[in-house]
């Protein structure tokens, strides 16, 4: 039996082997497999018990790219591509204080590089390390370069923002994934297609009123510091909370699909797009709350 999941790029990776990863090898016809001989059968030479293949030998026909994913995978090219975030989003940070218009310069050049790269990972379930990299080094220009652009719209010291904002996205990750871990919050079928529709009307949303922006100050008024903006924000933090869910399903049915190790670098790609968004919908609603209150 196959394993089932509502991750694409899973259903993919499960599709390539004839088998499904991390099932067992079924020749054809009911016929024994490549080394099922015959116990004993005289004028072929026995390997052994359990002498077969080894990974990483020759003539073990699974490479390191192929071998199944681990949770160290996962963990250690997510730690990569936030790493990477975290790299160019402090170096952009810091250059605007020196330069900021080459660092405004750096910052619309990762909001449309990044974009564009995301949508081409995305659609094509690219497990290109160097391509996922490149992604998170022009997150983090646009990363580095809003949240000192918050901060001194809001007039605030340097950090003041974004150190409540950095420890606000590590409290919510943790929080989810324990909500998830303990099984508080289940991802079902449905949990998915609710949060797939709450994201494309929220997207639609925030489109229509980014066109009105460009007519009416400020739009729709949907990111703007007032209790509207607010309220807003808070709603796409908790479906940005809700996809962080999605992703360490997709992770659970990886793993246990036994899915090859490459597969690590989508869902990486993964966490490091929720990780952005939600550390963004933070630092936003920090913002807001200290346009509206911060001067009373």
């Amino acid at each position: 039996m196959r394993m089932r999941s509502s991750n694409p790029a899973l259903k993919r990776a499960m599709r390539s082997s004839p088998a499904g990863y991390g099932q067992p090898y079924q020749s054809p016809y009911g016929q024994g497999g490549p080394y099922q001989q015959p116990y004993g059968q005289a004028g072929y030479p026995q390997p052994g018990y359990g002498q077969y293949p080894q990974q990483g030998h020759p003539g073990g026909g699974v490479d390191e790219a192929s071998r199944p994913m681990t949770i160290d995978d996962v963990v250690v090219r997510s730690g990569m591509t936030i790493g990477m975030v975290i790299v160019t989003a402090v170096l952009n940070f810091f250059l605007f204080s020196q330069d900021p218009g080459l660092s405004m310069m750096l910052t619309f050049g990762g909001a449309i590089g990044g974009l564009i790269l995301g949508l081409i990972i995305a659609f094509t379930n690219s497990t290109n390390a160097a391509l996922i990299l490149l992604y998170a080094a022009l997150e983090g220009l646009l990363v580095g370069g809003i949240s000192r652009v918050f901060e001194v719209s809001a007039g605030t010291e340097v950090g003041g923002l974004v150190t409540p904002a950095v420890f606000g996205t590590v409290f919510a990750f943790g929080t989810m994934l324990a909500l998830y871990k303990t099984r508080v919050i289940r991802v079902t079928n449905t949990f998915v297609k609710v949060v797939m529709g709450a994201l494309v009307a929220a997207l639609v949303l925030l489109l229509a009123n980014f066109v009105l922006g460009m007519f009416i100050p400020g739009g729709l008024g949907l990111r703007e510091p007032s209790l509207l903006g607010v309220g807003v924000t808070l709603v796409l933090i908790v479906i940005a909370c809700a996809t962080l869910a999605i992703e360490f399903k997709g992770i659970e049915d990886g793993l246990a699909a036994g899915v090859p190790n490459k597969m690590a670098w989508q869902f990486a790609f993964g966490l490091t797009v929720s990780l952005v968004w939600l550390y963004i919908e933070i630092l936003r609603l920090l913002w807001m709350l200290q346009a509206i209150f911060g001067g009373e």
